[in-house]
């Protein structure tokens, strides 16, 4: 448990630490240019407002879902044992939702917590930033239905592979940190 806490301070140090070179950049860079404040300025309202709109509600299905949803069926339907099952399961959890990739990602968490493949959650978001019902009907009108099913469908295999690649390149790593742990290599 302490552990843990020492874990999360550092990392919130951190994102702060981010946050201010993420600024001194943002300061410096308008004094070279600064013909370029207003448009920057108004961006970031506008992503302030979004974020401010869309957030809350984001953290009230979140609620929800860790309220409603237990360890249990996550486990069961995304977890370790899940196999194909669960890949075409994050892939319509992916696709199914609209609204911008961040929104994704305290729900990627959140299922990780619970229990999740890392497979899957990759897949799930790769899903939710490249498949999007409304994007294929789009693609459908203006591109005909070749385009939309060979788009779609490579982009189904090739988020599997990632998937699978990076769960193999974390399982990889965790088992060298395990062996560093434990005096071997």
């Amino acid at each position: 448990m302490k552990n843990l806490k020492e874990k999360q301070k550092r990392g919130m140090k951190r994102d702060w630490i981010l946050l201010g070179i993420i600024l001194i950049i943002a300061v410096v860079l308008l004094s070279i240019f600064p013909d370029r404040k207003e448009p920057v300025i108004n961006t970031l309202w506008d992503y302030f407002i979004e974020m401010a709109l869309i957030l809350p509600a984001v953290m009230v299905i979140l609620g929800l879902f860790a309220v409603f949803v237990s360890k249990e069926t996550v486990i069961k339907y995304l977890g370790k044992a899940s196999g194909i099952k669960g890949i075409f399961l994050a892939i319509i959890l992916g696709a199914l939702p609209t609204g911008p990739l961040y929104v994704a990602f305290p729900m990627a968490a959140s299922l990780l917590k619970k229990g999740a493949k890392i497979s899957n959650i990759v897949v799930f978001l790769s899903a939710w930033a490249c498949i999007k019902i409304p994007q294929e009907l789009v693609e459908l009108q203006f591109l005909g239905i070749w385009f939309m099913l060979s788009r779609l469908t490579l982009t189904i295999i090739f988020i599997v592979i990632m998937g699978i690649f990076i769960e193999k390149v974390v399982e990889w790593s965790e088992d060298g940190k395990n062996i560093k742990s434990s005096g071997g290599v």
